[in-house]
Order: C-alpha cells, then sequence, then structure tokens
C-alpha cells in the first residue's frame, strides 16, 4: 500500500493537556508559529504536553516547541514534555542548553584616544624618518661608488616619469597660463595697463605655479605609481626575496626612482614655465592686443633671472619628496589588494601635503630674505 502522506503539524489545548499532531518538521510547519503564538494559555497552570500525535520532529520543530514552553513559563505556569520519545527530550535539552548559553560579545569597536593617536603618529613619523635616513645613506654610497647606479633602470623610469608626463603637463601648464592672463586681463584693462600682464603672468608662473603644479601632477602620476608598483611587489612577496638573496630595496626600488626624479621634475619644471608663458602670450594678443613681441620684450625687463632660478630651486626637493613618500608607502602594504590602494591613495595626499607646505616655506624663507 503506498505510504501516507505527512500531516501538517497542529497543535490542540484540551484542558491541561496540549495536544500535538502531524509533522513537526520544517516543511510542515506553514502557520502552526501564528498559532502557537494566538494560543489563549491558563495562567499559573502546569500543563503537559502530549507528544502521541508526532509522526515526525526537526530541529524546527523544536525550537516551535521551546516557544511554546517560554510562553507558558512567562505565564507562571509549567510544562511537561516527558511524555515524548527519550530522542525527543534530548534534542528539546540539547537546543535548551545550547539557547541558554550566553554567546560571547563581540568586541566593541572604539574610538582612539588622543594618547594612542599620538603614539601612532609618533611611531609612523620614527618610521618615516628611518627611511629617509636609510635612503639618504644608501644615496651617499652611491654618489661615492657610481659604478653601483642600475642605468637602465634609471633611464626606463625617466622616460617613464619625464618624457610620457610632457603632454599632460604641457596642456595644463598653457591652461593655467591663459587663465592667469585671462584674470589679469580683466583688471589691467581698466587702468590701461595691458603691458604690465607680461609682469603678471611671468612672475606668478616661474616663482609659484609652474613648479607648483607640475609638482603636484607628478605627484598623482608618478608617486602614486611608485606606491602601487612596490606594493604589488610586496604583495607577491618579491621584496622578502630580493631581501633573501642579499639585495637592498633601497638600492634596487628607490634610488632608480628618485635619482631620476631629481633629474626629469627640474626640466618638467622648465618645460611647464615655457607653456604657461605661451599661454600667457597667446590670451594678451586675444583679450588685450599686446603683440608676442611686446610681451616678451616686456617679460625680459620685468623678470630677472633670480625668479626662474627661486621656481627651479624648489623642485629637487619636491622630487626627493614624491619619491620618498611613494616607495615608503609602497613598502608599507599589508599583503593584500586593498592595502595596495589605500597606501596608493595615502602616498598621493602626503605628498601633495608636503609639496605645498615646503612651497609654504620657500616662499616665506625668500620673503624674509628678500629675494
Amino acid at each position: 500500500m503506498p505510504a501516507t502522506a505527512p500531516q501538517p503539524a497542529a497543535l490542540q489545548l484540551d484542558d491541561r493537556v496540549l495536544r500535538c499532531h502531524g509533522s513537526w518538521t520544517l516543511g510542515h510547519l506553514a502557520g502552526l508559529r501564528t498559532a502557537v503564538q494566538g494560543l489563549t494559555l491558563p495562567a499559573g497552570a502546569a500543563l503537559t504536553l502530549d507528544g502521541d500525535g508526532i509522526a515526525a520532529i526537526d530541529t524546527a520543530g523544536a525550537w516551535l516547541l521551546l516557544e511554546l514552553r517560554k510562553r507558558v513559563e512567562a505565564a507562571g505556569g509549567s510544562l511537561d514534555w516527558r511524555t515524548l520519545r527519550a530522542s525527543w527530550q534530548h534534542m528539546l535539552e540539547f537546543l535548551l542548553q545550547t539557547a541558554g548559553e550566553k554567546a560571547t560579545p563581540l568586541p566593541q569597536r572604539r574610538s582612539p584616544s588622543w594618547l594612542d593617536r599620538s603614539a601612532d603618529l609618533g611611531a609612523s613619523l620614527t618610521s618615516f624618518l628611518a627611511f629617509i635616513g636609510e635612503t639618504i645613506l644608501a644615496l651617499l654610497v652611491t654618489l661615492r661608488h657610481p659604478g653601483r647606479v642600475r642605468w637602465t633602470e634609471l633611464l626606463d623610469d625617466m622616460f617613464e616619469t619625464g618624457v610620457n608626463a610632457l603632454p599632460i603637463i604641457g596642456l595644463l601648464s598653457f591652461l593655467m597660463g591663459v587663465v592667469i592672463a585671462y584674470q589679469g586681463a580683466v583688471q589691467l584693462r581698466q587702468y590701461g595697463a595691458n603691458i604690465y600682464l607680461a609682469d603678471l603672468v611671468g612672475y606668478s608662473m616661474l616663482r609659484e605655479l609652474a613648479p607648483l603644479l607640475t609638482a603636484i601632477l607628478v605627484c598623482g602620476r608618478t608617486g602614486s605609481a611608485y606606491a602601487a608598483k612596490i606594493g604589488t611587489m610586496k604583495v607577491r612577496e618579491e621584496v622578502d626575496a630580493l631581501q633573501t638573496i642579499g639585495i637592498s630595496p633601497v638600492d634596487l626600488l628607490v634610488l632608480p626612482k628618485l635619482l631620476s626624479l631629481l633629474i626629469v621634475l627640474p626640466l618638467l619644471s622648465v618645460y611647464a614655465d615655457v607653456m604657461s608663458m605661451l599661454g600667457g602670450m597667446f590670451m594678451a594678443s586675444v583679450q588685450l592686443g599686446v603683440g608676442y613681441h611686446a610681451f616678451l620684450a616686456r617679460l625680459g625687463e620685468a623678470i630677472d633671472y633670480s625668479t626662474f632660478m627661486i621656481g627651479i630651486s624648489k623642485t629637487p626637493v619636491f622630487a626627493a619628496i614624491i619619491a620618498v613618500v611613494g616607495c615608503y608607502q609602497g613598502f608599507h602594504v599589508a599583503g593584500s589588494a586593498e592595502s595596495v590602494g589605500r597606501q596608493t591613495t595615502v602616498s598621493v595626499v602626503q605628498s601633495i601635503f608636503l609639496v605645498i607646505v615646503v612651497d609654504a616655506i620657500f616662499s616665506i624663507v625668500t620673503s624674509l630674505l628678500g629675494v
């Protein structure tokens, strides 16, 4: 004969006896939880569970019985389920014990105190200064023994950092010269001082904006590439492999990048100066009718050699900051792709911040010296 299909679970309160019927399994408990929650229980009564009508039970049905028991005890009564099979009683006792265990609380994330932040900042600063010292020592040894310079890596970095950066730096410098000239022309036209637009563009771009703009672009383009490249090598454990075979990562990875940037960034700054002057001349001709020859003649009278050199003298410092910060953050990648992205972002932010701070210091010092 065919087997009888399991019946849905059912519950009936008869006097002080809770009679259970059907299959108390997950697939047959539809609607029973609502019935259990809506069941009217006598207050303070000692109830007995009659499980003779239960065909099968699983943990879902057992949890429902535990919920029923909690409702009876909440009403001041008790529920005796000793009429159930021994195996089912063991399951209920186990689930009851499990539910009664206190879960281990998750650790609460607390905001670090100012003391913790100061300690972390001090540790980071100490580590950064140690990295700078190690880089300076390696640079001095390399300058003393030029044969240690890895010319292939140096030339590759110079091409990547310098030649490939010419289009973006040239375009933005030209546009910056256009913007400065346009904004100045609006004011100078009112006083008939059109020719002095060469003074404004030349002084602002050659002395301040062109080197600073070039350094910021290199921070985003090259400094981030340094951090990402070294960070990826850290993830792949290539840096550890270099140390294992006795090759200094600073000599192989940091010095070629530092030397190439020290050479390339001043040249890029000169290129930015030229492109910004072309932008200024173009806007002066279009907006104020000042010809190119008149602009160049006035530029030669207004801007002396020291103005140009003050702007160029900042660039080696900017280059050192960008290279050292980018490589330092790359070495501090903690072995995951997420860490590579995070340290790359940190390197760009820190580099730009330090470049602007150093530029402000240069401006204050030159102003105090009357240069």
